[in-house]
């Protein structure tokens, strides 16, 4: 295997490929403080409405596995501008859907393409020096969780005011911009892999059986990203259910919240790069669950609904950077492909708890999200405190 090379990443480039991976992440998350609009266009149910969530990170979660990997073996640069072209077609697509039913389909295909921010992230992490490569992780994926973020808040505020459908026009519209500003700014990464794509794929099984720190850190990737969207998910109908009857612009609000805590994000880096992921990992979880413990209180005070976000936000963002860091210090090579299986565990992870979410909320409304969001939270602590796993490598070493 050849010796890995740490080229000095300028700063600007850096904070570039953060908004990048912000701007494209947005698109999968558009849809969600846009659910209630969607269901009085379409005579729909909450129900109905929601598998839109669901089928989004579904289609999501086939990106990853199907086409990330693609990046240990095409040259990376232009991989990552055609996804982000083929994200805003696909936006379009779902603008122009005439049916739910069409929307569904198309949101899948968003979810499909949408994968730029996971070819990004490795991307940077090759260019980093490895005593900053959580640093560098931690601003990219800093920007992607505020992307994520972010697009609920845009969402909400043009929902309340525009058609929903004029929210996905300009999803589509940003993403074709960025995508010209990357082609005009980023170097060529070229790959050293010169694998056929049906013996890239078939590695990716061997990889997760082989690597049991990636085995552990996808599943507290996954856990923690289910309760973060369980939450997600079903806001928008609890706080339109609640007696003031909020309204889209309302769930944005949260979403600037969300935004405050997800500033956590170079901190998290820096802490990943100093102490151990053990620690790391178990203090960020039990954020998480305390945030639902206290959002269970909403009822009484939408304050605690406001403090409970942004200790939900904080924590799945210091988790998934903890996470992303730890599994860096593997094989570089396989770079792209650890992020496919890592991330495609992680949206699975969203997926189900979408669909968890969505279903507490029809069972037991708030307290039974919220119940939800705390059993994943403390099922991901007991994952963390009852596993052995050998120490990682250090940074930039390929495993024995």
């Amino acid at each position: 295997m050849a010796k890995e090379t740490f080229p000095a990443i300028p700063l600007g480039l850096v904070y570039l490929l953060a908004l990048a991976a912000g701007l494209t992440v947005a698109n999968i998350y558009y849809n969600q403080p846009l659910l209630p609009a969607i269901a009085r266009d379409f005579q729909a149910s909450a129900l109905s409405v929601s598998i839109l969530s669901v089928t989004t990170q579904l289609g999501y979660a086939a990106g990853l596995l199907l086409l990330v990997p693609l990046g240990d073996m095409l040259e990376r640069k232009r991989l990552i501008i055609g996804s982000a072209i083929g994200t805003s077609i696909s936006l379009l697509v779902v603008a122009l859907s005439p049916n739910l039913a069409f929307v569904i389909a198309a949101s899948f295909l968003v979810g499909l393409i949408s994968i730029t921010p996971q070819l990004i992230v490795p991307f940077a992490a090759a260019l980093a020096e490895p005593r900053k490569r959580g640093q560098v992780v931690g601003m990219i994926m800093g920007g992607l969780f505020i992307g994520i973020l972010f697009s609920r808040t845009v969402g909400g505020f043009l929902g309340a005011y525009l058609d929903w459908e004029a929210v996905f026009y300009l999803g589509s519209g940003l993403t074709f911009l960025i995508a010209i500003i990357l082609w005009a700014l980023l170097p060529e990464q070229q790959t050293e892999e010169h694998l056929s794509y049906p013996q890239l794929l078939g590695s990716l099984f061997p990889l997760l059986l082989r690597e049991p720190i990636l085995r552990r850190h996808a599943l507290l990737g996954a856990l923690g990203f289910g309760a973060f969207s369980a939450f997600w998910t079903t806001l928008a109908f609890y706080l339109t259910a609640r007696p003031e009857h909020y309204g889209s612009q309302v769930v944005g609000l949260f979403g600037f919240v969300g935004i405050i805590g997800a500033t956590v994000a170079p901190l998290s880096g820096w802490l990943s790069d100093r102490f151990s992921a053990r620690m790391v990992n178990g203090i960020s979880l039990l954020i998480v669950l305390v945030s639902f413990l206290v959002m269970d209180l909403a009822d009484r005070s939408l304050s605690w609904l406001i403090l409970g976000v942004f200790l939900m936000d904080a924590g799945v963002q210091t988790n998934q950077i903890s996470n992303q860091t730890r599994i860096y210090t593997l094989a570089p090579a396989l770079r792209n492909r650890i992020t496919s299986v890592y991330m495609f565990t992680y949206f699975l992870g969203g997926a189900f708890g979408s669909a968890l979410g969505a279903q507490a909320w029809m069972a037991g409304r708030w307290n039974g999200v919220c119940l939800t969001g705390a059993g994943l939270a403390t099922i991901a602590l007991l994952v963390l405190w009852g596993s052995r796993t050998p120490p990682a490598p250090s940074s930039g070493t390929p495993p024995a």
